[in-house]
């Protein structure tokens, strides 16, 4: 059972708040032996004199700080010894001011000794008196009772050392900043009654460090924070309770209370299983591989639930402007508001921010947005099924995200349709677009990506038409199992890939369903269109000889018409079945193993057969597959019913141009 232990209180969850207004903290220029001089934290009306500004450090100096001078290969019940040494030998023990924050007020003070055991010192009011507070006034006799209270022993944490000119307590004022972010952000309440078998730097100080700086930089998405920040609240309740037992059990030894100690220990042990999980939870988010499993996956966190329909019935029309003018009006009424398009019953509201506007939306609304380049903090999550389209053309109504981490458009809505935008993304580990499941209609958009592009999750259906992507760093499009995807008339270009069909040949889920028609696809370093598959062992006795696969465009000079008809796009299953596959290349190598195909320049739609044959044998071998095993249960009628539903894939007068490795490939991971 977990020991009683005396900790700090632990402050809020882990949510970074540096005052390092319009910078990227990644790029401040600190210095361990230097520190910055600046201006108070909250100057009010008091004029208090300039402290010593060290909340400007970068990962590595603290990373350094922590690991080879405070806590070494220090155990989790050394911690507070091994800093207490650092702090005895680092700190100035008197003759040095500091002004004395905390929630309630701001003193100025004089330290005139320091008790490294207890994390104090003890301090006197300075003369003059300076003193600052909303909510307690108190003059000079009041807080110097107040001191005498404390036995004038006040928290080094909340103490921000004067800067002088000879810069003798620079080391001072960067010694309390560690200690004060290290009960901060690092140390959790219940880490001393954690056994002694592992190093507490590697083990929690490290990853814990490393969170708060990628949460800091935005490297982390806000639900990931968001949920990170309710189980470590949950945590630490569920450790006051498990205290407050335990307390209760070691108190009480008298033989009537102790069927109550029966009762006591049940409950510990209840909580002690609790807390266990809620720290196993915890862990894998502060560990970096698996947050960055989760940031992926988005497994485990609440999504965000739909509104439904509005109260009161109406739906609402959002319109999106910097500046509302008499022409804009007149034009949205002409052209967006007239009664060919709205009714009587629809209600007009005015917005600044998009993110606002698609916030502030139930099912059903429109948001409209007029021409202007909007700049959004946070990222767009859609529940609920709604309509958002520009005024415009898309290179006049320009979203572009601040910060990074998150996915710009996470779409989780029945039918969600977005129109004549462009989003511009920077710096993001997470793609532009989302689709997690629901339905998602994409027309006439433009997207200029970071990362991976736009996603399409497991079970989720995509419907892109007339859109241009480029720049992604992965895949323009993903595109998961069981998924459903229609692409006509986009442009994919200058990506490392085109389009990436992920895992579709897995077992445990259906190969995604679909349809290209007369998308380009052209400039990107590796494949125009990749599919992903799991590793297969093929001996070398059965490859009579090897194969170097070599790297082919299909040039076109033109772009032809889009004449061919969407309507049509299905192709006939009968007549897919009996195709034969072309001829593919192979190259195996030790790391991987791809398949690419060789494309004639002159024959602009053998690249399309070639896909379509290759995805039609994979659903005809998951059809033999799934038939053999329902032969075991049902009716050939049954059967029969079940495989008429099989879709095929249509992916008819596309078109390839420059793409580095082929216009198509099959690479084994």
């Amino acid at each position: 059972m977990v020991e009683a232990a005396i900790v700090p209180a632990l402050a809020d969850p882990i949510v970074p708040e540096l005052t390092v207004p319009g910078e990227d903290q990644a790029e401040i220029k600190g210095s361990h032996d230097s520190p910055e001089k600046e201006n108070l934290l909250n100057p009010g009306a008091t004029k208090f004199p300039e402290v010593i500004e060290t909340t400007q450090l970068t990962y590595y100096e603290r990373y350094r700080v922590y690991q080879d001078y405070i806590l070494g290969d220090t155990k989790p019940s050394e911690v507070k010894d091994f800093i207490a040494e650092y702090l005895e030998k680092v700190l100035e023990p008197y003759g040095w001011q500091a002004l004395w924050s905390n929630d309630m007020f701001e003193v100025l003070v004089e330290v005139t000794d320091v008790e490294t055991s207890s994390h104090k010192a003890v301090v006197k009011l300075s003369e003059p008196f300076l003193y600052e507070s909303e909510a307690y006034p108190l003059d000079a006799e009041a807080m110097e009772s107040f001191l005498e209270a404390k036995k004038h022993l006040v928290p080094l944490q909340e103490l921000y050392v004067v800067s002088d000119e000879s810069g003798e307590f620079d080391q001072t004022a960067l010694a309390i900043e560690h200690l004060r972010f290290f009960f901060l952000h690092i140390w959790r309440s219940w880490d001393e009654d954690d056994e002694d078998d592992f190093d507490y730097f590697v083990r929690c100080c490290e990853p814990r460090l490393k969170l708060y700086y990628d949460i800091l930089e935005d490297r982390v998405p806000a639900d990931l924070v968001a949920e990170y920040n309710r189980l470590l609240s949950q945590c630490e309740e569920t450790y006051k309770e498990f205290v407050k037992v335990r307390e209760n059990i070691s108190g009480s030894d008298s033989a009537s209370e102790s069927e109550l100690n029966n009762v006591s220990m049940v409950e510990g042990v209840q909580l002690c299983e609790q807390l266990e999980k809620l720290k196993y939870k915890l862990r894998v988010m502060e560990t970096p591989f698996y947050r960055y499993v989760l940031c992926q996956d988005v497994y485990g966190f609440p999504a965000k639930q739909a509104k439904g329909l509005r109260p009161s019935g109406e739906n609402v029309i959002h319109v999106v402007s910097n500046s509302v003018t008499i022409t804009l009006l007149q034009s949205l009424l002409r052209e967006k508001l007239n009664p060919d398009c709205v009714t009587q019953e629809h209600v007009l509201e005015f917005h600044s921010d998009p993110l606002l506007a698609v916030n502030a939306c139930f099912e059903g609304d429109v948001v409209v947005i007029c021409p202007g380049h909007y700049y959004v903090n946070g990222y767009f999550s859609i529940a609920d099924s709604i309509q958002v389209e520009g005024y415009g053309l898309p290179d006049d109504i320009v979203l572009e995200k601040e910060g990074k981490g998150d996915a710009f458009v996470a779409c989780t809505a029945s039918c969600l349709k977005i129109s004549n935008l462009k989003f511009i993304q920077h710096g993001a580990t997470e793609g532009i677009l989302c689709v997690r499941k629901g339905q998602a209609v994409l027309e006439n958009c433009v997207f200029q990506c970071d990362t991976t592009g736009v996603v399409l999750r497991t079970s989720a259906k995509l419907h892109m038409k007339n859109c241009d992507l480029y720049g992604a760093k992965g895949a323009g499009l993903e595109i998961y199992p069981s998924s459903t995807c229609e692409l006509f008339g986009n442009d994919i270009h200058h990506c490392k890939e085109g389009i990436r069909i992920k895992n579709f040949m897995e077992e445990l889920y259906d190969v995604p369903k679909i349809t290209m028609m007369n998308n380009l696809i052209h400039n990107h370093e590796d494949y125009g269109i990749t599919l992903a598959k799991f590793a297969i062992h093929i001996p070398k006795k059965k490859i009579p000889f090897a194969i170097t696969a070599q790297t082919g465009d299909t040039e076109q000079k033109e772009n032809p018409q889009n004449n061919v008809n969407e309507n049509n796009s299905e192709l006939n299953s009968d007549f897919c079945e009996m195709q034969n596959v072309p001829p593919l290349l192979i190259e195996c190598s030790s790391s991987k193993c791809e398949q690419a195909v060789v494309l004639n320049p002159s024959d602009a739609a053998e690249c399309d057969e070639v896909i379509t044959n290759e995805l039609i044998s994979t659903s005809a071998t998951k059809r033999k597959q799934s038939r053999s095993r329902l032969n075991e249960t049902l009716d050939a009628g049954v059967i029969d019913d079940i495989m008429s539903q099989e879709m095929f894939l249509s992916i008819v007068s596309n078109h390839f141009k420059k793409n580095g490795k082929g216009s198509f490939g099959i690479v084994y991971s």
